[in-house]
């Protein structure tokens, strides 16, 4: 047992007590948040609000935080469904698209690996009627018999555990990829683009539910692998990831269909692509109500781009339930290497532009 939940819970009743403020938002008149965009409109988001690709030191195709669904449940019943998502990184937003159950999503990630990621997650969720389905093309393996809509999660990874991968099926997979990207979708995808898109897949094939995390400064540290990840639940024995159930499922997969979660390529504390988000907002109306950062504010603090960051983030439109989840390595629980958190938006804004935010451990003593 965790001896720091009970003092968590409390400090982050205490934070959602009080009072968010935020700026006006102005929208265009007779302007809305999209109910779908077309192909030629998804492109050209992806497109000119990108940023040139950038580095980090990991592929990041799946998530290295252990409790990231923790702060779910505060976080489900803070948000109101119907706002704007945004996030960072793989698989682990579409567990919290299916939380907050927003009508726009935005991912925004460093690397351009990670469009990629995400393009292969857009046409597999097309592809797949249902997460038997979605499971069998991710991991290029034949599906077992037996599965429905109703399986567990537990029904659906101890099934596909005895089926071997196949490569002619894998084969198969990439063609239908990237014919489903390039012609169903007519995504202008570059040589280089599509490359990327085969790459990741076949790091699925290879690896299959197993695939980790990885860095290169960190070899020999055990992390979850994407079944650990399907598997695990917010610490009061609740599995809420878009596995857990159809309807978790279906109500992603309505969403890429609907071509409403749209990857990024930027810098958080970069000169375009989360400004050009905002400005794309406010010009709809819509409320970013949710703000997945995991723990890409540590990165901001040692090259001085914090406050580039605050003045990015205050570009959105805002309210009083926006709402910040961030993760903490290592120094904020005594059982698990990372720990999830959540902040108010407005309050972090606030607190910074009072001086009261120097150094990452602000950000996170704040929100402990």
């Amino acid at each position: 047992m965790n001896h720091r939940r009970p003092i968590l819970a409390a400090l982050l009743a205490a934070l959602f007590a009080g009072p968010w403020v935020s700026g006006p938002v102005v929208p265009v008149a007779g302007a809305e948040l999209p109910a779908r965009l077309s192909d030629a409109d998804f492109w050209r988001i992806v497109d000119t609000f990108s940023e040139p690709d950038g580095f980090f030191r990991s592929d990041n195709l799946v998530s290295n935080e252990e409790t990231f669904q923790f702060v779910i449940p505060t976080l489900a019943s803070t948000v109101v469904p119907g706002g704007v998502y945004v996030g960072v990184g793989p698989d682990q937003n579409f567990t919290y698209i299916a939380a907050v159950r927003p009508r726009l999503a935005f991912i925004m990630d460093i690397r351009r690996g990670n469009l990629h990621l995400h393009l292969m997650y857009k046409a597999l969720f097309e592809q797949s009627a249902d997460r038997a389905e979605f499971l069998s093309r991710l991991f290029s393996r034949a599906r077992p018999d037996g599965l429905s809509r109703q399986s567990t999660p537990e029904a659906l990874f101890e099934a596909f555990e005895l089926v071997r991968p196949d490569r002619e099926r894998f084969d198969r997979n990439v063609a239908d990829l990237t014919a489903w990207l390039t012609r169903k979708r007519a995504f202008p995808l570059s040589g280089a683009d599509l490359s990327g898109v085969i790459d990741v897949y076949s790091r699925f094939y290879a690896a299959g539910p197993y695939l980790r995390y990885s860095n290169s400064s960190m070899r020999g540290r055990r992390y979850p692998s994407y079944q650990d990840l399907q598997l695990t639940d917010d610490g009061r024995a609740v599995n809420r990831s878009y596995m857990a159930s159809d309807a978790h499922f279906r109500f992603v997969k309505g969403l890429q269909e609907r071509n409403l979660v749209i990857p990024i390529v930027g810098d958080f504390a970069g000169p375009k692509a989360l400004r050009t988000v905002g400005a794309y907002l406010q010009q709809r109306g819509g409320i970013v109500t949710t703000y997945y950062t995991s723990n890409v504010e540590q990165y901001l603090f040692p090259d001085g781009a914090w406050p580039t960051f605050v003045e990015n983030l205050s570009a959105l439109p805002l309210d009083d339930t926006s709402t910040l989840i961030r993760s903490c390595f290592n120094n904020c629980s005594s059982t698990y290497r990372s720990w999830s958190l959540l902040d108010s938006i407005p309050a972090l804004i606030a607190d910074a532009r009072a001086g009261r935010i120097r150094m990452y451990w602000d950000v996170l003593s704040r929100s402990r």
